[in-house]
């Protein structure tokens, strides 16, 4: 009920920080959220702001709103965020950054919450929507990769 990849970047940790971080941008990386919005009074990353996220499950649907709470927020380091459904964190993602090689070691991650329904959920469809996750949050760090690294050049 987790996965991560690891994306190296060249470009140092507070560039690649203030990209991951700004959920108005993910629409340019990600294959599934194509727009997110500061929301509650929230205008950046900081633990307990809320933003939502415009889903289209799978790159053909549905598409949904989400609603998602930052659960970390650690400049240069750390980004993370909890999806809130019904007032629990059914799923959290985030970013891990390392300093390695003149650049950033970037680590894309999710981890659904134990809960008996999405402990069915990933017995019968884990296997299918985990490489899913996993080529999503490749594709969303290459892309982040191209645009920093060509912001360096």
């Amino acid at each position: 009920m987790y996965g991560e990849v690891t994306v190296h970047i060249d470009a140092p940790p507070e560039r690649v920080w203030a990209l991951v971080s700004d959920v108005t941008r993910i629409g340019e990386f990600s294959p599934e959220t194509f727009e997110a919005e500061w929301t509650k009074g929230a205008t950046g990353p900081a633990v307990g702001a809320w933003f939502r996220g415009h889903v289209k499950r799978n790159q053909r649907g549905p598409t949904y709103w989400t609603r998602c709470q930052v659960t970390a927020a650690d400049p240069e380091r750390h980004f993370e965020f909890a999806v809130v459904n019904s007032g629990r964190s059914v799923n959290t993602w985030g970013y891990r950054l390392t300093p390695a090689d003149g650049g950033t070691d970037v680590t894309e991650y999710f981890r659904l919450a134990d809960m008996l329904p999405l402990r069915i959920y990933w017995a019968l469809l884990g296997r299918w929507r985990g490489r899913t996750n996993e080529r999503g949050m490749r594709a969303t760090l290459e892309r982040m990769k191209a645009v920093l690294e060509r912001q360096a050049a």
